[in-house]
């Protein structure tokens, strides 16, 4: 049956109107984005597809073009309009970012955070530069890794706060592996990266682990600065 067919309030985009878009399924959400089906499936069955297909949203935003065109009813241009908004997430939530202090807004950098280094294949150290008033002067993506280690030297850090003028950093990297808990490794670094600011007076705010799903993990709610 076509979504046309259906009752008004089950609707995806009705029941958004009425109820808001926090009401809706995923399946719901991506339907709308899709916006039509094809033959034999409304955009809902086809959303639900997509969600079967790659498991998780996260997985799905994350594909490559190949991988993401290759479903039935997608393609290239479909592919193009989902990164597009992903990135414009992406600089939605920076604005926010920039506009006040980042302590006022934790669940907006974890957001942030999710959206920029959750869905990647590989392992990526950010760094978010602050000022001191600490709103985001820029977020670097300084060093990149494989799927379990990434190499990063703290002089190359201290260097780009240097020339960023910042007054304190806050530190990121993702696990591609799933896993949300700090490594004993990344203790380690986050100690000797905490050193090296100390000694030309920037301050690490906080070191976040992004794990492929659920909720980024603070150092400093944990403890461990």
């Amino acid at each position: 049956m076509a979504i046309t067919d259906w009752p008004a309030d089950e609707r995806p985009r009705e029941k958004l109107l009425a109820r808001g878009a926090a009401a809706l399924s995923d399946a719901e959400l991506l339907a709308i984005f899709l916006r039509v089906g094809m033959r034999g499936q409304s955009a809902v069955d086809l959303a639900r597809t997509l969600l079967a297909r790659f498991g998780t949203l996260t997985r799905m935003c994350g594909a490559d073009a190949h991988e993401f065109a290759a479903v039935p009813g997608m393609g290239l241009a479909k592919y193009a309009q989902l990164q597009a908004v992903m990135e414009l997430s992406r600089r939605a939530l920076a604005e926010t970012l920039t506009e006040q202090p980042l302590f006022d807004s934790p669940q907006v950098v974890r957001d942030w955070l999710r959206l920029r280094l959750g869905h990647l294949p590989h392992e990526t150290f950010c760094v978010l530069l602050l000022d001191a008033r600490h709103r985001l002067i820029d977020a670097v993506d300084l060093f990149r890794g494989t799927l379990t280690q990434t190499s990063v030297y703290p002089r190359e850090v201290v260097k780009l706060a240097l020339a960023r003028n910042a007054a304190a950093v806050i530190l990121a990297h993702n696990h591609p592996s799933g896993a949300a808990e700090p490594s004993t490794a990344d203790e380690m670094l986050t100690r000797a990266l905490k050193e090296a600011l100390d000694l030309v007076d920037v301050r690490v705010l906080d070191h976040f682990v992004v794990p492929t799903h659920g909720r980024p993990v603070s150092f400093a709610e944990r403890g461990l600065l």
